[in-house]
């Protein structure tokens, strides 16, 4: 037997031991959510990977009540911050406060200084709010006065958007969104989940309570072993033609898309595919990645980083329509 194949044995063990926890997290949040799994993994993702969330949906979908839970069973601090039209910076960031007993400014930290924040409704608030989110999510710290604080890890930003009123809102520049490492399509229930969320929840008195059941070091710890989960090259080699095929379509088969693509996937886009199909091994308790792991992540990966041509919004061709056609036409290793 090689020692490769022993590594990936004892590699194999490790990560089945140190990935045992989310099986316990999904079991813990099944007690109150209904569903969902989709939005629960992709979170998890986020947590594991150092990654941001944006998360697009209407109302009613258990977004709060899936973040909130999350906190609660990962024993971290949550907080919701509702982004409205007149925000400011320093609701957000926190201000310094002149205390005239001792005749010196005091630092009253925001709410950003949690483990993880929802950030309901991003577009609601001018782009000086949005940035200064955006800004502590990309450097993890904040600066108040002259002094400057770092943010406790792990950190982890849901940001939510309501895609139907566009009134009154101020939308997200095209670059600002790259910085979020997931963007997330959430939809109805199916029948079945709706029946259970009725019964479930169409009820007075107190909720199901949740169990803590790892410590936020678990999650650091976790981000170690996913460094180490192995990536063949011909699986690299497929990441990079993924997004390679976003920008220069026509080397893949897919001259029709030239004219449908304003801008194509950046570098960013490389980096979060790589990380996040780790992740998804990572949850599968696999030591290795699959070209499958890629393509489960994919479409959340690129679906925000694609700009579309006036022609490609012209014929109703959304960047998803061009994900699903290059994932079906690029050539799985």
């Amino acid at each position: 037997m090689s020692d490769y194949s022993v590594d990936m044995k004892a590699l194999g063990e490790k990560i089945e031991k140190h990935s045992a926890f989310i099986d316990e997290i999904r079991k813990e949040l099944d007690k109150v959510i209904i569903g969902q799994r989709y939005m629960i993994d992709r979170l998890l993702i986020g947590l594991l990977t150092n990654g941001h969330v944006l998360l697009e949906g209407v109302p009613g979908l258990a977004k709060t009540l899936t973040v909130s839970s999350l906190a609660q069973v990962l024993s971290t601090s949550f907080q919701r911050i509702q982004f409205t039209p007149d925000l400011l910076p320093a609701d957000l960031l926190g201000t310094l406060i002149y205390n005239q007993k001792e005749a010196e400014f005091l630092v009253k930290k925001g709410p950003i200084f949690a483990n993880i924040i929802l950030a309901d409704e991003i577009n609601r608030s001018p782009a000086k709010v949005q940035s200064a989110l955006l800004e502590a999510m990309q450097e993890k710290q904040v600066t108040i006065g002259e002094t400057t604080f770092n943010l406790e890890e792990p950190f982890l930003v849901l940001a939510t958007q309501n895609p139907v009123e566009q009134e009154g809102t101020y939308p997200l520049p095209e670059a600002q969104v790259d910085r979020f490492m997931l963007k997330l399509k959430i939809d109805y229930p199916n029948e079945q989940e709706e029946m259970e969320i009725m019964r479930r929840m169409a009820k007075t008195g107190p909720k199901p309570t949740l169990d803590t059941i790892i410590k936020p070091s678990t999650i650091l710890e976790a981000r170690q072993v996913i460094n180490e989960v192995y990536m063949d090259e011909k699986v690299e080699k497929y990441i990079v033609d993924l997004v390679f095929a976003t920008r220069k379509p026509e080397n893949y088969g897919l001259k029709e898309l030239s004219d449908l693509i304003s801008f194509g996937a950046s570098p960013r886009a490389t980096i979060n595919l790589n990380l996040a199909s780790r992740a998804q091994a990572f949850m599968e308790h696999r030591a290795y990645v699959t070209p499958e792991d890629i393509r489960t992540i994919a479409m959340d990966v690129l679906r925000h980083r694609i700009i579309p041509t006036f022609e490609a919004e012209a014929e109703d061709i959304t960047a998803e329509d061009i994900v699903k056609k290059i994932l079906n036409n690029v050539q799985v290793p």
